[in-house]
């Protein structure tokens, strides 16, 4: 079997994402296209031998309907000949896209594809693609009649469950932005691809960095923010909630995207490109659709099995910061080094445009193993309804 390796990653910055975020004025399908067309040019690849584009995008509806992977690639300038496709497995959706494309590769079916995300939650808000329609039918509300919940929810039970205090996920929120503030002075310029956005007045801006990051935030200031999800019908069926998660504890809505070239290393090898990393081990799980967000535990534990490697052999973790109480629960289980996780930050102060961020952990993982000279990287992210994957990649 080929080994599949990752040629290169690129991302563009992290806009808000809501009316007036710095990239809201971006169509979703161009954004994408900004990150294929870089990641052909960066590495002079004839793009006609891209066997496949596979992007990650959860609210395909309104802009980002009609398999958005193909709309983009056209727009990048791919040629007509190279097909894409959009799957949807929520938050991980290009953290699945990358593990398709590396599993093609090992299986024989590809020789170069790559791996992407988009979501801009500006232009497409959460709950848009359900028209206001409930997406459970009858038999789902049967076997949980109690009804679900969500996310937000979800972090609140983890952080009842696993006694996070609301100072610890503050502190936990201060340092993701700290030390994404810090990386921004020059450790993300390899992996962002700036984006040309134009004002309402007709001039263009070029934007090279994150909108999100706050660099002045301090526990101390989190501290005061009121907590987001609770009302009276849910604080009376989950007594157990002290109430802890807060805008200040949790990504925030975002626009961007990202991607991966991946290649098998014999191709890397004939077109006379250096391979950056290999994947090593992958997992998927689904776990509690209620609880929701625990489900990172088993797909650590499972790729962890599954390549013989314990938690001490890995060098740096990404654990996605949907909310502070995922990581740190994480951390937890697995007796995880906490200088080891996230140490260019996350998703609370990075962003997480949903349909992009598994391959923007990717892009920030394979660049931060290169600065530190680590070996091994693990990724895992918690997806909606219950879900999460795991990856392991090698620095070559």
């Amino acid at each position: 079997m080929s080994s599949a390796v990752i040629v290169d990653v690129v991302r563009t910055p992290s806009g808000k994402g809501k009316p007036g975020g710095i990239l809201s004025g971006t169509h979703p399908a161009d954004l994408l296209s900004y990150v294929l067309k870089a990641i052909v040019e960066r590495n002079d690849l004839d793009p006609a031998l891209v066997d496949d584009v596979i992007a990650g995008c959860v609210s395909q509806a309104g802009e980002q309907a009609l398999n958005i992977a193909r709309t983009a690639l056209l727009s990048a300038g791919l040629p007509e000949t190279v097909p894409g496709t959009t799957i949807d497995r929520q938050c991980g959706s290009s953290q699945q896209a990358a593990a398709f494309a590396a599993q093609g590769v090992i299986a024989g079916a590809y020789d170069v594809v790559i791996a992407c995300g988009v979501e801009s939650m500006s232009r497409v808000p959460m709950g848009f693609a359900f028209g206001g329609k409930s997406v459970y039918g009858a038999q789902h509300a049967a076997r949980y009649p109690e009804g679900l919940v969500n996310q937000g929810i979800s972090a609140e039970l983890v952080a009842a469950r696993w006694k996070l205090d609301r100072e610890t996920l503050d502190a936990f929120s201060a340092r993701s932005h700290q030390r994404a503030a810090e990386a921004a002075t020059g450790a993300f310029d390899r992996e962002i691809v700036p984006v040309t956005v134009t004002g309402e007045d007709g001039a263009e801006t070029l934007v090279r960095t994150d909108e999100t990051v706050r660099p002045g935030t301090t526990a101390e200031g989190l501290a005061g923010l009121r907590p987001s999800f609770r009302n009276e019908a849910l604080a009376a069926r989950f007594p157990e909630i002290a109430w802890r998660i807060t805008a200040g504890n949790s990504s925030p809505l975002t626009d961007g995207a990202s991607a991966a070239l991946i290649m098998s290393e014999e191709k890397a090898s004939a077109l006379g490109l250096r391979p950056r990393a290999r994947f090593h081990g992958f997992s998927v799980v689904g776990s509690d659709p209620l609880l929701m967000l625990d489900g990172v535990v088993p797909a650590t534990r499972k790729v962890l099995a599954r390549t013989g490697l314990s938690i001490e052999d890995i060098d740096l973790y990404e654990v996605n910061e949907a909310f502070a109480s995922v990581p740190l629960m994480w951390q937890h289980e697995l007796g995880a080094d906490p200088e080891r996780l996230n140490v260019r930050g996350g998703a609370i102060a990075l962003g997480h445009p949903m349909g992009s961020s598994g391959t923007r952990l990717l892009t920030t993982l394979v660049n931060a193993l290169e600065d530190t000279g680590g070996r091994y990287g693990l990724q895992t992210m918690c997806e909606g309804g219950g879900m999460a994957n795991a990856t392991i990649i090698e620095r070559l």
